[in-house]
C-alpha cells in the first residue's frame, strides 16, 4: 500500500527555485541550509563569508539568523521548506522570498504587510528591516559575482 505523503500547510510546491532571481534564489536556499542543521549552517555562513569577506559575513549571519530566529519564534506557524538540493519552490520559500525582495527595494508597506502574514504584529517591523539589510546583502555578493546561466539550477534536479 503506497502512503500518502503528509500534507503540511505551506509546504505544497507551486514553481522552481531557478525561476527566482539570483538573491532570491539565494535567499531561499539560505533558509533551506538554516533549517538543514549545523553542517549545512556552517556552508551558509563559508558562502557569506566568501562572498561579504569576514567582517560583513559575520554581520550579515547574524542578522539572518535573527530574521529566522524570529519568525521561528513569533510566526503564525513554522515556514515550510523543501530539501536543501530540490529545484521545487514551496509556497513558504515563495512568500519569505517575495518578503526579501520587496524589503530590499523599500517597498515597506508591502514588507509589513508580508511580515503581518508570517509572524505577531508587533514584531512585523523588526523583520521587515531586517529582511531589507539581508536582502542588500545579497544584492551585494551577486554584484561582484560573474554572471551564470539562468537556465541552470542552481539545485540538484530532485522534484517531487
Amino acid at each position: 500500500m503506497r502512503r500518502q505523503p503528509q500534507y503540511v500547510p505551506g509546504g505544497a510546491p507551486i514553481g522552481l527555485v531557478a525561476d527566482l532571481d539570483r538573491p532570491a534564489a539565494t535567499a531561499v536556499c539560505y533558509l533551506r541550509l538554516w533549517r538543514d542543521g549545523p553542517e549545512a549552517r556552517a556552508r551558509l555562513w563559508n558562502a557569506l563569508a566568501s562572498g561579504l569577506g569576514l567582517e560583513d559575513g559575520r554581520r550579515v549571519m547574524s542578522t539572518f539568523e535573527d530574521l529566522v530566529n524570529l519568525c521561528a519564534r513569533h510566526g503564525r506557524r513554522p515556514l515550510a521548506c523543501h530539501g536543501v538540493n530540490c529545484r521545487c519552490l514551496g509556497a513558504d520559500e515563495a512568500c519569505f522570498a517575495q518578503f526579501i525582495t520587496t524589503a530590499t527595494e523599500g517597498d515597506r508597506e508591502d514588507a509589513m504587510l508580508i511580515a503581518i502574514l508570517m509572524v505577531r504584529p508587533d514584531v512585523a517591523p523588526l523583520i521587515a528591516a531586517l529582511a531589507a539589510d539581508f536582502g542588500h546583502a545579497l544584492k551585494r555578493m551577486h554584484l561582484c559575482e560573474t554572471p551564470v546561466d539562468p537556465r541552470r539550477p542552481a539545485v540538484s534536479p530532485t522534484l517531487h
